[in-house]
């Protein structure tokens, strides 16, 4: 089994993938495709030559990898981010069993600006779940990282409902520090994580949304609204 999380950026991906190794029968996996991003895009993200050197720049070079740790372990849980998977052929995602992680985009992009400060459609990857959505024919489940975040157990009990696995509960914690399996660009995003033992609810204080990415917003804002009526919900 390969059970496939495609997230937008700043999302709880990183800590979905922590609770999966915590999880005990799932091999991680992430972000595999991430040196192909920057070598086909030449994005600028910080430490993208020592990422690219890190992994396959070929998508299915990336494929094979994912194919062959799946024979050595027998099941694998992969951290995908959607605008990484871009300029393929997507069609091995239907031998997959794919999980689309969203976050409303107000708060995606109020975060992502913090880092880059105009983001663009294709960097914060809420079309592109939209279309793998479509591509798929809606073959996926639909986790929403709000309604996780209100309540991580139960919302994981229905997803693995949902994937016919059994739910482990050491997956609500883990232990503080990195994972053998963090990529080398742990050092630059994953701090926050490193320092957690769980899912943590998210500051609940109204931060200022960057006016100038208002169009943005207007245009990722359907997507999403699309996507959420499919999505988990804690209540």
């Amino acid at each position: 089994m390969i059970l496939n999380l495609i997230s937008s950026p700043r999302n709880i991906s990183t800590a979905t993938m922590y609770s999966f190794a915590n999880h005990g029968a799932f091999k991680v996996m992430d972000e595999p495709f991430y040196g192909y991003y920057l070598n086909l895009t030449n994005a600028d993200h910080p430490g993208k030559e020592e990422i690219i050197q890190s992994q396959p720049t070929a998508a299915a070079e990336v494929i094979e990898w994912i194919n062959k740790t799946k024979e050595e372990f027998g099941q694998v849980f992969i951290k995908n981010m959607a605008h990484h998977l871009i300029e393929m052929d997507l069609g091995f995602l239907k031998q997959y069993q794919n999980i689309l992680l969203i976050r409303d985009p107000e708060q995606l992009i109020t975060s992502f600006a913090k880092v880059i400060p105009n983001p663009k459609m294709t960097d914060i990857g809420v079309k592109r779940q939209y279309d793998i959505y479509e591509f798929l024919g809606g073959e996926c489940v639909i986790l929403d990282s709000n309604e996780v975040l209100k309540n991580p157990e139960k919302v994981l009990i229905k997803l693995f409902d949902q994937l016919d696995v059994p739910f482990n509960s050491n997956m609500l914690h883990w232990n503080k520090g990195a994972l053998p399996e963090d990529g080398i660009w742990a050092k630059y995003w994953y701090n926050n994580v490193h320092n957690s033992t769980g899912f943590s609810k998210r500051i609940t204080r109204k931060k200022i949304f960057p006016s100038h990415c208002q169009k943005l917003l207007s245009e990722s804002i359907q997507y999403y609204q699309k996507l959420y009526k499919y999505a988990i919900k804690a209540d």
